[in-house]
């Protein structure tokens, strides 16, 4: 079987703990001294230097495993769950705002995230990195055309909201407690038309202060967890 590299204690940590078969586990004497959780994974001890040849990075904290490869949900049938709540990300390449939004969406108890297969960051070592883990607990789907998925999946028991800043009406005036799915585009680009065209509506988050946007992952956090509120609220 093939395998993937993750690196980093928290990803290491939760690959451990999630759906994943991890292989092989590689760490510093530092980082097993200070990592107790380490133990029970009985790692192989590697010097920082071998680590970040593995990892082709020295940003992986003294711990690396080697894992199988991500398995992709179905984005289709995470829109058929009840009450679905999607995080959809229109060209956003930045692994580390991709690792943020799946970090953000797992804490929020979301259904899961679907990206384009095109123009978009997927899950690499880096994007499981920066979700400190989050992506081995968090359903994330891959499609071919997002204007089409987001037509097709949409409904009355599903809509479809994008993120705008120059949207006239807010999250807090929107109903956030159904099927929903938020779509969000990358910084200064926005939402493709197509994109667009394709939500049922454009929902702003209010700006109190002098900056003109939030970054992606910051939105997609307020976002989510402002749609957990309201279907707290609504029971």
């Amino acid at each position: 079987m093939s395998a993937e590299i993750v690196y980093g204690r928290r990803a290491v940590r939760e690959a451990l703990r999630g759906r994943r078969e991890v292989f092989e586990v590689w760490a510093t004497d530092r980082a097993i001294a200070s990592e107790e959780w380490l133990e029970a994974a009985r790692p192989k001890l590697k010097n920082e230097r071998d680590l970040g040849e593995l990892a082709e990075t020295r940003d992986h904290q003294g711990v690396i495993a080697r894992v199988a490869p991500f398995s992709y949900a179905d984005a289709y049938d995470l829109a058929k769950a009840e009450r679905p709540l999607l995080a959809v990300l229109d060209r956003v390449t930045d692994p580390r705002n991709l690792g943020a939004v799946c970090r953000a969406a797992e804490g929020a108890g979301a259904t899961g995230i679907v990206v384009p297969a095109h123009g978009s960051a997927v899950v690499t070592p880096a994007v499981a990195r920066a979700s400190a883990g989050a992506v081995e607990h968090l359903p994330i789907a891959v499609v071919t055309n997002l204007a089409r998925y987001l037509e097709d999946v949409k409904g009355n028991s599903v809509w479809v909201y994008g993120a705008a800043g120059e949207a006239q009406q807010s999250m807090w005036e929107t109903d956030l407690s159904g099927g929903t799915v938020l779509v969000f585009g990358a910084e200064g680009k926005g939402l493709r038309p197509l994109v667009r065209r394709s939500c049922d509506m454009l929902v702003s988050i209010p700006l109190l202060g002098e900056v003109e946007s939030l970054n992606v992952s910051v939105a997609a956090a307020v976002m989510l967890y402002e749609a957990r509120r309201q279907r707290a609220a609504a029971g």
